[in-house]
């Protein structure tokens, strides 16, 4: 068996605000390969299948895909655009 893997730094320590960031950039990136992916997918689809392959469709779905990830990740990097969210201010 092997042991658990320690933190040497304790349970209380915070992660700097830079890697914060840069997790929450990389989570918007790899949603918008994804959103825009499905989308551009499901255009496809709807252009073969419905609108004798029109390249409208393609285009449409795939910028509804792009605009759901930027709308999430608005909301990831940005607190104050979610309704009901109170952002308090530290205290000194």
């Amino acid at each position: 068996m092997s042991a658990a893997p320690t933190n040497n730094a304790g349970p209380l320590a915070l992660e700097p605000s830079e890697q914060i960031i840069a997790r929450k950039f990389d989570n918007c990136a790899a949603d918008l390969i994804v959103n825009a992916g499905i989308g551009f997918g499901v255009g496809v689809v709807a252009s073969v299948l419905l609108f004798r392959r029109r390249g409208w469709p393609v285009a449409l779905a795939t910028g509804f895909g792009a605009g759901v990830s930027y709308s999430n990740c608005n909301y990831s990097l940005n607190p104050y655009v979610l309704p009901g969210t109170k952002v308090f201010k530290p205290s000194a």
